[in-house]
């Protein structure tokens, strides 16, 4: 009967130990830990619109759509597509840096050339038709 008690108090020490233990790194594990959030990339936009003011490399603003006018810084490495200049209608695609608006690209389409005028001799010709 002392051997089974012995047995028994063992038993029952060595469940004590292994439980305090178990618990212990449960409440250690990473994942009871809250996740950290991935810091998210900035949404690129875009506005169309007529220049109103341009420093090359500086600054641009564009008003656009019901009379609305926009103020862009222009990022070092922005991309200048075309001929960009005050009236010459753009779209600046940008992203928002805190309270700043900076534009990463700008691209105004060519100007459409005027057709050239035909030579005398073919207006003539035209004419007799």
């Amino acid at each position: 009967m002392k051997k089974i008690l012995i047995v028994l108090v063992a038993l029952f020490a060595m469940v004590a130990f292994v439980s305090g233990v178990v618990a212990q790194q449960k409440a250690e594990t990473p994942a009871a830990a809250p996740k950290a959030e991935k810091p998210k990339a900035p949404k690129a936009m875009h506005f169309k619109g007529m220049v109103v003011a341009y420093e090359a490399g500086k600054m641009i603003k564009v008003k656009g759509h019901k009379e609305k006018e926009m103020t862009f810084d222009v990022a070092a490495d922005a991309k200048i597509k075309g001929d960009v200049k005050e009236g010459a209608k753009v779209t600046v695609n940008y992203k928002k840096d805190g309270d700043k608006m900076v534009a990463t690209s700008i691209s105004a389409p060519a100007a459409k050339k005027p057709k050239a005028e035909k030579p005398a001799e073919e207006k003539k010709a035209e004419e007799k038709k």
